[in-house]
């Protein structure tokens, strides 16, 4: 060899060199030849970062959604319960007519704390209303439960 260096292979691993060769060369973890892709390792932890911030916001909006819904279902019921109290407050009043279907009445409250249904309004009694409390005015949905337009009745 003209102007170059010798090698010394006295202290060469043989065995370590035997590692890097493989019949199989797309099952080696480096790039076999000169011309091969680059392979680089997977920073495991930001792979994680990224699919766990992914995951997060996905199941985030998920949950909302399904909390959103949780909550017009309750409010819906909470209506409905309120509905049927005001309907069984109104069945149990003295009721001297067949009320109509989306008709709107007016409920009152005697001295003797029972409930009377009338179809004369509050501002309609003139001085006849001193023996009676205004409670609510109410309306006859095709269910046949009571909603209260205006007034209110707390149990």
């Amino acid at each position: 060899m003209k102007g170059g260096t010798k090698v010394d292979i006295t202290n060469y691993d043989f065995e370590k060199e035997r590692e890097k060769i493989t019949d199989i060369p797309g099952l080696i973890e480096f790039a076999h030849t000169v011309g091969s892709a680059l392979i680089r390792p997977e920073d495991k932890g930001k792979i994680k970062g990224q699919s766990l911030a992914a995951m997060r916001e996905q199941t985030g909006k998920d949950y909302n959604k399904i909390m959103n819904q949780m909550k017009g279902l309750l409010q819906e019921a909470q209506d409905l319960k309120t509905r049927i109290s005001v309907s069984e407050r109104i069945y149990n009043s003295n009721l001297s007519f067949k009320p109509v279907i989306h008709q709107t009445y007016h409920l009152y409250e005697r001295e003797d704390s029972t409930d009377f249904l009338s179809m004369i309004g509050p501002d309609e009694w003139g001085n006849s209303l001193k023996n009676l409390s205004y409670v609510a005015t109410v309306k006859l949905m095709s269910d046949y439960t009571w909603e209260v337009i205006e007034g209110s009745l707390d149990d």
